[in-house]
């Protein structure tokens, strides 16, 4: 499906922002445009610039494309994969599903595994999202060691998963032998997988990062397929002491360099933010990544605003990721509640999902997007009118809504109830008896009395006088 609108534009396969400097509306800007209720237009003009990618390799068949941009609502990505001690399969075609239909908008595959190509290949055939990797992972789970990798082994890598249809790609091409000094000071040093085992590459080598040095080459093979570079922060900080510190921010000038040559060859780029910001600084992280990568659009990993909650840090990232999407990120990468203690079962991405649609939802509404806040008063409109079946409709978990409903009050009778078991039949405040629906009435009568003066008086500030300064009482401090 999605090769067959591509190659339909004319000969070779080429990438989105190829066809937008051209200045042709592809069937995927149509297709992202009906769905946002965007001007497909505007789409093609933001993909041209570079601010908005649309992650779609010519080989993915089943993808229904999406953007990822500020012109457009902010988006998720779930992780899946298998480790080489757990998950098979049919383990990652599930948390594929669950991820999905809960509303993920894309999904990375990040085996490192057994039958790392077999589970790709049926995550790939089977998803309508796109669908992203780490090349380096599979390099490395093939080999005895990350001594014996060489940089063909890098690139032929990236082209295999180009051939397969992999969207986008985490390539940790920033991280430089010159920033690995800077790293050396920290308390968690460096805690991306892909740029510490580059980092150990390039010491044992001696040699400079191989996707820095070839990255003309990297270029040429995404240009093929159209797949979207997603430029990895290899020095992301992992612990709030270590955030925003110059190995970060290194890392990401050469992430500004880097895209500018992508750019040149029409391949599209997102860049990929820190994991672990104190709240203070996510703001300060998102215009920094802006300004110094010509706003393409940012990836986040939470980030996490603190470092205590092992077993809750899908929300403490949450958190972190809703301040960024309010700030300027475009897509949010989730983190379950199995963040630094082991491998994501199902329940896990379920966990993780819900938690960054909230998070990317809230980041939609502070950003004012246009009919963001629709659902929010709809459902706000059926829990007035205790209209429960719609309320569970509405909300981004359906079945979780209806369960904690059903756990004290399951009868039918219930579905039409003007109190949940929290505060029973007497003390709901949104029962017909407590609304307002008669306050004009009872105004009326008082009229006349006194009453209504007092009460005009009461609700308006500027006719109650200012109490003398010498009787008003001391401030605290």
């Amino acid at each position: 499906m999605n090769s067959a609108r591509t190659r339909a534009l004319g000969g070779e396969p080429a990438t989105q922002m190829h066809y937008a400097r051209k200045g042709l509306v592809t069937e995927q800007m149509r297709f992202i445009g009906n769905n946002e209720k965007v001007d497909p237009d505007l789409i093609r003009a933001e993909v041209a610039r570079g601010r908005l990618v649309i992650p779609a390799n010519i080989h993915h068949e089943a993808l229904d494309p999406m953007g990822i941009g500020l012109t457009l609502s902010c988006k998720i990505n779930a992780n899946i994969g298998n480790s080489a001690v757990s998950s098979e399969v049919d383990g990652e075609l599930r948390k594929l599903d669950t991820a999905v239909k809960l509303g993920a908008d894309t999904v990375m595959d990040l085996s490192t595994g057994g039958a790392i190509d077999e589970i790709r290949k049926a995550i790939i055939s089977r998803s309508r999202v796109p669908v992203g990797t780490v090349p380096i992972y599979q390099v490395v789970s093939e080999l005895d060691s990350i001594e014996a990798m060489t940089a063909d082994d890098l690139i032929d890598m990236v082209e295999h998963q180009a051939k397969q249809g992999v969207d986008y790609m985490t390539l940790h091409a920033g991280v430089l032998l010159r920033h690995l000094p800077l790293a050396r000071k920290r308390i968690t040093g460096i805690v991306s997988r892909g740029g510490s085992l580059l980092a150990a590459w390039m010491l044992a080598r001696r040699r400079e990062n191989p996707l820095y040095v070839h990255w003309d080459k990297i270029l040429d093979i995404c240009r093929r397929h159209d797949v979207t570079i997603s430029a990895g922060d290899g020095l992301r900080p992992g612990c709030l002491a270590d955030a925003s510190d110059a190995a970060q921010f290194a890392e990401l000038e050469t992430l500004g360099e880097l895209t500018m040559r992508a750019w040149e060859k029409d391949v599209q780029v997102m860049i990929e933010g820190p994991g672990h910001v104190p709240m203070d600084q996510i703001a300060m992280n998102v215009e920094m990544q802006q300004r110094i990568c010509h706003e393409a659009p940012f990836y986040v990993l939470g980030p996490l605003v603190t470092d205590i909650a092992p077993g809750y840090d899908h929300i403490t990232s949450a958190i972190g990721a809703a301040l960024a999407g309010q700030a300027g990120a475009s897509l949010l990468c989730y983190v379950t509640p199995k963040e630094h203690l082991g491998l994501p079962n199902e329940q896990d991405v379920r966990q993780g999902v819900i938690a960054y649609k909230i998070a990317a939802h809230a980041a939609d509404v502070a950003r004012h997007r246009p009919g963001a806040r629709d659902r929010d008063d709809e459902l706000s409109r059926a829990r007035f009118d205790f209209d429960w079946e719609r309320q569970f409709q509405l909300s981004l978990d359906p079945e979780t809504a209806r369960a904690m409903h059903d756990e004290t009050l399951p009868a039918e009778y219930f579905k039409s109830a003007e109190f949940c078991s929290m505060c029973g039949p007497k003390f709901c405040s949104m029962q017909t008896k407590y609304r307002l629906d008669g306050v004009e009435e009872v105004l009326a009568e008082v009229e006349g009395s006194g009453a209504t003066e007092r009460l005009t008086t009461l609700g308006n500030p500027a006719a109650v006088p200012a109490a003398p300064l010498a009787s008003r009482p001391a401030p605290r401090h």
